[in-house]
């Protein structure tokens, strides 16, 4: 356990790490950054707050779907927006594009590595892809279901001024491929009685933030 708890703290802050690289890059984020960083152009408020607000809005809608969090969904909630913080108050944006570009390349494959590290950690999945897990146990698409719920989050967030850009699109195309390669690397094989308590452990968010654009799932796993 000792052993599954600093992986899974490592990847946690990896992960916060890696959004705020996408951030500061300012080539566009993934959909639920998208729309934290709308609410705080908009509020005032920093964007890693409005990450760990909308992972706990998100995990109250586990109620009524019957989702069971586990440690890591919990530290997942409070973790990863306390780090965006932190790094945006610290690091200043760069200015040259080619830096800005090559800041955006190293996020998205850190955020490959972080995804990784967190879901092998085997400790419960992100708030958000407890939410969409929860929908399909009930029947749905989880393509459609994913579909969906990412872009409402995209078009919200774009309607009140988060970044859509090429970061974006990079992000989209590549995070499958990269968890595809991690996930397996780090995993850890779960105890019997998580195993028996939890969901299954996706957390490509944040979010199915992290999920192939296919809609294949990789091993299992964002804002």
């Amino acid at each position: 356990m000792p052993r599954r708890l600093v992986q899974l703290f490592a990847g946690l802050i990896l992960y916060g790490v890696s959004d705020s690289m996408l951030l500061l890059a300012g080539l566009g984020v993934d959909p639920w950054d998208v729309l934290h960083q709308g609410l705080a152009r908009r509020t005032g408020v920093p964007v890693g707050t409005w990450a760990i607000i909308a992972g706990a809005v998100v995990l109250l809608l586990w109620i009524p779907l019957r989702q069971r969090p586990g440690l890591g969904t919990l530290c997942n909630v409070v973790l990863i927006g306390t780090v965006i913080d932190l790094v945006l108050a610290a690091v200043p944006p760069p200015h040259s594009l080619p830096v800005q570009a090559a800041v955006m390349v190293s996020g998205v494959v850190l955020n490959g590595v972080a995804t990784g590290l967190y879901i092998g950690a085997g400790l419960g999945p992100g708030p958000r892809d407890g939410l969409m897990t929860g929908f399909a146990a009930r029947g749905h698409s989880l393509r459609v279901v994913r579909t969906c719920i990412e872009a409402t989050v995209l078009l919200a967030g774009w309607l009140l001024g988060g970044t859509v850009g090429i970061g974006t699109v990079v992000y989209a195309l590549c995070i499958g491929p990269l968890a595809h390669v991690f996930v397996p690397l780090f995993s850890r094989p779960a105890p019997a009685k998580l195993l028996e308590a939890d969901v299954p452990l996706v957390r490509l968010e944040p979010d199915q933030r992290h999920i192939d654009p296919t809609g294949h799932r990789p091993g299992a796993t964002r804002s």
